[in-house]
């Protein structure tokens, strides 16, 4: 069962639970809502064709064990410079004191592929020893930019060495996420 626990403006407003979370993150109209409800088979994350439409942190209890954590995308948004610098240092504060964080999946674009903010990101984790996993949506779609820098493991200390490409329209890579987050 898939409950929707609630949307959260601050770090210090999220529930304090003992549920192992996995989040997910990535730029602004990367998919991540439609293949959060591809994971879990509902339509529980709203989805929108316009970036930054997730703008608070949004919890999802699945069958009372495991927290779906729906973090605010970066990076492409048409908002305010100073709205865009809060969502980053609500995200960096989230990365830092949530204890029950078991892995972020940070999500690129693969018809696009890895741009700076995203390094940053990988940057951030990797300083700071926070456990996360590349996971290319969109892979069913025909690529943009055919030179696309390549990402390695071996140049990033925090990241989990199996690269996902999944694909929520068509259902590719769904099976891979869900084992790893352990929902059937």
């Amino acid at each position: 069962m898939i409950k929707f626990v609630g949307a959260f403006d601050t770090v210090a407003s999220l529930p304090n639970s003992q549920f192992p979370e996995y989040a997910f993150v990535g730029r602004s109209n990367v998919g991540k809502s439609s293949l959060i409800n591809a994971i879990v088979g509902q339509n529980v994350a709203r989805t929108s064709n316009t970036p930054g439409r997730t703008q608070t942190l949004n919890l999802f209890n699945i069958d009372d064990r495991i927290m779906i954590v729906d973090l605010p995308g970066y990076g492409y948004a048409r908002v305010a410079r100073d709205v865009a610098m809060r969502w980053v240092v609500r995200l960096e504060e989230y990365l830092l004191s949530r204890r029950q964080l078991r892995r972020l999946f940070i999500l690129i674009d693969s018809r696009i592929g890895v741009r700076d903010s995203d390094l940053d990101l990988m940057d951030f984790c990797d300083a700071n020893g926070i456990s996360y996993q590349v996971v290319y949506t969109k892979r069913d779609k025909r690529v943009r930019e055919k030179n696309q820098r390549v990402i390695s493991a071996d140049k990033h200390p925090a990241m989990i060495a199996d690269v996902l490409e999944t694909s929520a329209e068509k259902k590719i890579g769904i099976d891979a996420i869900r084992n790893v987050i352990g929902i059937k």
